[in-house]
């Protein structure tokens, strides 16, 4: 009989860790951490196991795809094998439980003292190899034990200091030093965490590089500051933070590994895990080489995208902050956010995955002024993502069977109160039903829903180019305000102003209403969020020529 323990790592308190500063660099410097602390940590973590028990252990080179690779556990006589690092957990093979507490030990204290702030949480479980499912372990690890001891984790309380100490500007514990000076910011009181966080942003902005960059694009840097995203002398400055997650694919990584030997499972969550990671980071490599192909010179000498705003020396108005996995945060020059979402989602539904089937997401973009604090702002758009699910869910339960990518956003011009659901409840719900007709589908069939992206940016193409509406403002903002009266005094507004139709949804034909002639369907307005994105970027133009929506165009592809 052979036994052995297995462990699976998570952490705990992500979020605030990386996105509760308001400075980017230090947000870069966190996510660089929080991915190195349950991949690259725990495969230095074994080998130092290793030198301590003197006995060989196994940690598959990640750059080497060999999910098959020897020496196995089970055969080898090893003390130690890494099964699989991705999606957030690390599940290792112990041939003793003495040495996974070590490894934990090995592991917590690199954490503790050089990313001071996340939570490891770790859980050990024993099985007989011959006679067990080494899938159904991992199973009950994750959803029992690992699930039980976060929610009985005793949260820990530094202390604050004492009555002659400094406080750190960002975390508001006790300071240690001062940064150092960057460009035009000032040293600032700094805590042990902040600093270990700043000291890692060189190392991440290599890795970005290695990652994302390419040869027509190693002439360009992503920013170290929200300020250098696309700014320009004079202009309102938005920043967006995306949040993008793959639907369901928890569930796929369950559904993959039923059913299978242990030496199989293991085998297919390597193979699974690898191609989800190439699947996002190539996503975002495509989008990059799109990004990079829409800026031109000027005759001026000006870096603009596609002619219409300046970017800042070299920098590329795009900065990923989570990356890697269908688990995706980036930011970008406000007026991009949408395109930018919308281009990452359909290259990572192009993109080989080891189960057969492709990744479809959904992402949630909040458009805020650039030094809004930044982790309000990716809370919003984590509940848009989360709301752009739910759409996908209720879709697919009325007709739609096949899985589909959506998005929601919320274009913020100045603060914002409450959570997105008491935005909605507030600003966009009137007696007819709801203004915004958010989230949309990326679907791009005849038989699908007619809340889409491509019927979205046709009626915001038709209201900026059609002779009836293009340069009305007074007009287009007649028609807000009609809207939100319902169906009969949209009626009335297309009688008054002799029009046929509002710009049509090619979608919408055939649903037993009429919207281009109501301006309403099934409880949605078809076309308010329209005329905000429309006033929105309108506002922005005045001071910088920026027009709604940007067109990022290659040979290959236009995304309006």
């Amino acid at each position: 009989m052979r036994n052995f323990t297995v462990t699976v790592l998570d952490t705990t308190g992500i979020q605030p860790y990386i996105f509760g500063s308001n400075r980017l660099r230090e947000n870069i410097g966190a996510s660089y951490l929080v991915s190195q602390a349950t991949d690259s940590w725990a495969r230095e973590a074994l080998t130092k196991l290793k030198n301590q028990i003197k006995q060989e252990v196994y940690a598959f080179n990640p750059e080497q795809h060999q999910p098959e690779a020897k020496p196995h556990i089970e055969h080898d006589e090893l003390a130690a094998e890494l099964v699989y690092a991705g999606g957030g957990n690390t599940v290792l093979l112990f041939s003793d439980k003495q040495y996974a507490v070590q490894f934990t030990q090995i592991l917590s204290k690199r954490i503790l003292t050089e990313a001071s702030g996340i939570n490891l949480v770790a859980v050990h479980k024993e099985i007989d190899w011959d006679n067990q499912s080494l899938y159904q372990v991992v199973q009950d690890l994750m959803k029992n034990d690992l699930d039980t001891k976060k929610r009985s984790r005793i949260p820990s309380a530094p202390l604050l200091g004492l009555g002659v100490t400094a406080t750190c500007r960002s975390t508001q514990l006790v300071a240690v030093g001062m940064s150092e000076k960057f460009e035009d910011d000032e040293p600032y009181l700094i805590s042990r965490e902040i600093q270990k966080k700043l000291d890692a942003v060189r190392l991440a902005n290599r890795k970005l590089r290695e990652k994302l960059l390419n040869t027509t694009s190693e002439n360009y840097e992503f920013p170290l500051r929200t300020d250098y995203m696309g700014r320009s002398a004079g202009d309102s400055s938005y920043v967006a933070v995306i949040h993008a997650d793959g639907n369901g694919m928890g569930k796929r990584f369950q559904e993959f590994g039923k059913d299978k030997s242990n030496r199989d499972y293991i085998i297919a969550m390597r193979q699974l895990s690898h191609s989800v990671n190439q699947a996002g980071i190539t996503a975002l490599k495509n989008a990059v080489e799109i990004l990079v192909k829409s800026i031109e010179v000027d005759e001026n000498g000006k870096r603009k995208v596609k002619g219409q705003f300046e970017i800042k020396d070299n920098y590329l108005p795009f900065r990923p902050l989570v990356y890697g996995g269908d688990d995706v945060t980036f930011v970008c020059d406000g007026r991009l956010g949408l395109e930018l979402a919308t281009i990452y989602l359909e290259e990572l539904e192009k993109q080989p995955v080891a189960d057969g089937q492709p990744i479809k997401a959904c992402a949630g973009i909040c458009v805020v002024k650039t030094h809004y604090p930044f982790a309000r702002a990716y809370q919003l758009s984590e509940d848009l993502c989360r709301q752009s699910k739910c759409f996908v869910k209720e879709e697919r339960k009325k007709s739609v069977k096949d899985d589909f990518s959506a998005l929601d956003w919320h274009l913020a011009a100045s603060g914002l109160s409450g959570s997105i659901s008491e935005i909605r409840q507030r600003e966009y719900q009137v007696s007819a039903g709801s203004l915004a007709m958010r989230p949309v589908s990326l679907r791009k069939e005849q038989d699908s829903d007619w809340r889409t992206w491509k019927g979205f940016t046709k009626v915001v193409k038709h209201f900026n180019d059609d002779e009836e509406w293009k340069g009305r403002k007074n007009k287009v903002i007649a028609l807000r305000e009609v809207l939100r009266q319902g169906i009969k005094a949209t009626q009335e507004f297309l009688r008054n102003y002799r029009l046929e139709q509002l710009p049509s949804f090619p979608e919408s034909t055939g649903r037993g209403g009429n919207l281009a002639k109501d301006g309403w369907l099934d409880d949605f307005c078809g076309y308010f969020d329209a005329i905000e994105a429309m006033e929105f970027y309108i506002s922005l133009r005045e001071e910088s020529d920026a027009d709604l929506p940007t067109e990022i165009q290659t040979e290959n592809q236009t995304v309006e």
